[in-house]
């Protein structure tokens, strides 16, 4: 029995290690051992919100409960999880030839959202590991009759089919939320090129690697020619097919996309957009490559020639402002960053910058700005660490010890970190009036805390966490 209890235990582990593969493959988030950082830029956010509202509309969903987020990662993918967030790696982006592409992969990711895939994945997990206790037990009392090689056997075979089962699950889905796509692309009057011209991207990846199958079995995803035979003839139907990107959003898509791969790949963004490019994209790419370089005269450069072709554009005084704080003149930044702030109509990441350019000055007669500016940005995008790190600096400063916890607390909650979330919320609860809104918060904040660390077996016994 010792032998049939070690190989059940063997078979269980391969059987579990492979359906954590194959969710990381359908997920990647799923299953990453090191999630990639999310990148956060006000111009990108804006663009994503505009190409992709008609999309979410077209779903039925509401815009302002979907978010289009962008993963720092060379790889070229997307992916949604049990939420309405859709991330974007920063590999698809840069790979992506125009906006429609894009689009096209939004809408997919959409039908993901739509079809509530995220929580039904876990039905098709739910039926492979049926199949496989079943064969386990069928498996074991062969064994146990003296059929080990029978059984052994039995237990391969509900493994591969347990597998099987789900690969096939999820290949549906991925079906599923082609066709919604194509419905969404449809309702929103937007072309569908962009889908079938990713599709071709991936097919030629697929060869380049090797992947010859003749079809999608043993895959989470259908083979990318499959793809493109079943919706072609659906995209060419649709009203919207020759109808072209809108013009503005293609500028915009062209000089986020050349910001992006300045900022990520520097060395390829100087060779893609040599000295001689005096387009906006190229002085773009050139400027946040001189930066992350550590140019920053050069970068400055770049950022003065596209403020000579649009003085009032919010994002090119915004660049300069970031060049000059995060090269020691924060002094300099603030004027930059106070107009980009204000054309922008008080965008909370630019606002945040401003905050740390005023507080990085060691001026206590730009603290009041500095604090008003930074309330203002996380009441309404308070998922900016960041800023709540600047917030709490000033409460220190102000000797308000209870609220500076309070600003640390959202910022560690933000950044994962439930233990010092925990400790940082029941400091600023000792200090602040009870049954005011921001005791109420550290409040909030103590109970999400306690919940995340009741889940790691080492905080079970947190006394904190006990009650």
């Amino acid at each position: 029995m010792l032998g049939m209890t070690s190989a059940l235990s063997r078979l269980t582990r391969l059987f579990l290690m492979a359906l954590l593969l194959t969710l990381s493959v359908a997920r990647p988030a799923v299953a990453a051992e090191v999630q990639p950082s999310a990148l956060r830029d006000a111009e990108m956010e804006m663009l994503f919100r505009d190409m992709s509202a008609p999309l979410i509309r077209a779903a039925s969903l509401d815009p302002k409960n979907v978010q289009i987020v962008l993963l720092n990662s060379p790889e070229i993918n997307a992916f949604v999880s049990t939420g309405q967030n859709v991330y974007l790696y920063s590999g698809l982006l840069l790979e992506a030839d125009n906006a429609n592409q894009v689009q096209g992969v939004i809408a997919h990711e959409l039908g993901h959202v739509a079809g509530g895939h995220g929580i039904r994945l876990q039905e098709g997990v739910g039926q492979a590991t049926g199949i496989t206790i079943a064969t386990l037990i069928l498996g074991a009392l062969a064994v146990a009759a003296g059929a080990g090689d029978a059984g052994l056997g039995i237990m391969m075979a509900g493994q591969r089919a347990a597998l099987g089962r789900l690969l096939a699950f999820t290949r549906t889905q991925e079906s599923s939320a082609d066709a919604a796509a194509g419905a969404y692309l449809s309702t929103a009057g937007i072309s569908g090129k962009g889908l079938l011209d990713m599709y071709g991207k991936f097919q030629n990846r697929e060869y380049r690697l090797a992947l010859y199958a003749t079809d999608s079995y043993d895959r989470t995803h259908p083979l990318s020619r499959e793809r493109v035979q079943t919706l072609e003839h659906s995209l060419r139907s649709n009203p919207g097919w020759d109808r072209p990107t809108d013009p503005r959003i293609e500028e915009r898509f062209q000089r986020v996309k050349a910001k992006l791969l300045g900022y990520v790949n520097p060395k390829q963004a100087v060779i893609k957009y040599p000295a001689s490019d005096q387009s906006v994209p190229a002085h773009y790419a050139r400027a946040y490559a001189y930066h992350v370089g550590g140019y920053p005269e050069k970068a400055l450069s770049e950022a003065d020639a596209l403020l000579a072709m649009d003085p009032d554009d919010p994002f090119f005084l915004e660049l300069k402002g970031q060049v000059l704080l995060e090269s020691g003149r924060p002094a300099d930044a603030i004027a930059p960053l106070r107009e980009a702030t204000e054309r922008s109509g008080n965008t909370p990441l630019i606002a945040a910058m401003l905050g740390h350019a005023l507080i990085a000055t060691e001026k206590r007669e730009n603290f009041p700005e500095a604090k008003q500016v930074l309330k203002a940005a996380v009441g309404r995008d308070n998922q900016n660490p960041f800023a709540w790190y600047q917030l709490g600096i000033i409460y220190d400063r102000e000797g308000d010890l209870p609220r500076a916890a309070l600003a640390t607390a959202e910022r560690n909650n933000l950044e994962g970190k439930p233990k010092l979330a925990l400790a940082s919320a029941e400091m600023a609860m000792k200090g602040i009036a009870h049954g005011t809104p921001d005791y109420l918060r550290a409040q909030d904040i103590a109970m999400v805390s306690c919940a995340e660390l009741k889940k790691d077996k080492n905080e079970k016994k947190n006394a904190r966490c006990s009650k």
